[in-house]
């Protein structure tokens, strides 16, 4: 069986500057990780430019990525240190001449030691600040990007930060999640407008980390909608100013009361026999049912803009590539208009609070020399990717 996606489609692959860059005064630094390590190397992305160009490109036309703003702007207000500006410049000129498209995501989780030190997401005087740093960074860099991409999945950073405790300021507060939440679709909203004022006729959005929540019996049915609606309902309709509708999709999450995942309580998992990675329950149809949902209550372009599977086992990674472009197919058939999917990620990196062992890449990347190393999944991906086509096989176990 074969799977066509039409010519205009977009594939690309997706990172994040702090997972892939040595970290410099932001607030993850030397944080200790869930698999025991320190982040504070990751993988020398900015020693290694010309070769991860040459991985980037040859993976796919497009590239979702990020900037670190802790190094761009070391002070609230200041400008651009000028040696970063033109490190960043020589890469985004050498990435876009290699007939690379990029997709500029603004924050992506990590804030400047400077800006967490004044109340970060949870003070609204800060929005001033981040809108401060994003107004430079489409001024100076806006003819490298053809998509904008404000906030990478402000619900799970949110929930994560301030509900669970498990990123940066692990400060548990549900009065704070929401006044986050709600601060950044305040930033976002104005930046939408400023991009639309300086950098004309490029699409604007929002990444959302969208999950399937369900409850696995009686007792999980009432928590599982509240999570829902929490997380897939209220928080995206903050985000009115909008060209596209970003999705990330990784996973089903189910109630027993409490939400079961392969990292909390893996022996549920085993007993209810549910297929997993490494991390959640492995469920691919969650990603058209969500992508249906969406697509019926906003009839916005929806641009897959994070999806992939963990797992140290690159024969599922595979699988769940052909597992994942049916969904895309099946949803396509109904109607949804879906421009693009970007595949998280290009290579393995430090995964925030989990660490280097949770792996998402196409290419390995080396826990002592950081030397990358091709896995058969990236042949796969990126025949896809410039083909626009995929002979799709069984599913991911």
């Amino acid at each position: 069986m074969k799977i066509r996606f039409p010519r205009t489609f977009i594939f690309g692959t997706s990172t994040s500057a702090c997972q892939i860059e040595t970290p410099f005064q932001h607030d993850w630094m030397n944080l200790r990780s869930r698999d025991g390590n320190t982040f504070s190397r990751t993988t020398d992305h900015e020693k290694r430019l010309d070769e991860d160009i040459g991985i980037i490109s040859s993976l796919a036309p497009h590239y979702r990525m990020s900037l670190m703003w802790s190094k761009l702007q070391q002070q609230p207000f200041a400008g651009f240190d000028p040696v970063v500006v033109e490190h960043y410049t020589a890469f985004l000129k050498a990435l876009t001449g290699s007939g690379v498209r990029i997709m500029m995501v603004m924050h992506h989780f990590a804030n400047p030691t400077w800006f967490a030190k004044k109340g970060g997401w949870a003070n609204d005087e800060n929005i001033d600040a981040w809108f401060d740093y994003g107004r430079r960074l489409v001024e100076t860099f806006g003819p490298y990007v053809e998509t904008w991409n404000t906030f990478n999945e402000p619900n799970l950073y949110a929930s994560m930060a301030f509900v669970r405790g498990e990123f940066p300021p692990f400060n548990k507060g549900i009065l704070k999640a929401n006044a986050v939440i709600r601060n950044i679709a305040k930033a976002h909203n104005r930046m939408y407008d400023h991009i639309k004022r300086w950098d004309p006729g490029k699409m604007v959005g929002i990444s959302h980390n969208c999950t399937v929540f369900q409850g696995e019996n009686l007792l999980g049915r009432i928590p599982a909608k509240i999570y829902d609606w929490c997380y897939m309902s209220y928080a995206e309709d903050l985000f009115k100013k909008t060209d596209f509708f970003g999705m990330s999709y990784y996973a089903r999450i189910g109630f027993d009361p409490f939400p079961i995942t392969y990292l909390t309580a893996p022996e549920r998992i085993a007993k209810w026999q549910k297929k997993h990675d490494d991390m959640w329950e492995y469920y691919p149809e969650g990603l058209e049912e969500c992508i249906i949902r969406f697509w019926n209550k906003y009839k916005k372009p929806i641009i897959i803009t994070e999806n992939g599977i963990c797992t140290q086992d690159d024969t599922k990674r595979i699988a769940a590539i052909s597992d994942y472009m049916k969904a895309l197919s099946s949803a396509m058939s109904q109607g949804a208009e879906i421009l693009g999917y970007y595949h998280w990620t290009a290579w393995d990196n430090f995964e925030w609070s989990l660490g280097p062992t949770f792996q998402f890449g196409l290419y390995s990347c080396d826990p002592l020399t950081k030397d990358r190393r091709k896995k058969p999944s990236a042949d796969i991906f990126s025949r896809l990717a410039f083909t626009k086509e995929l002979d799709v096989n069984g599913s991911a176990d």
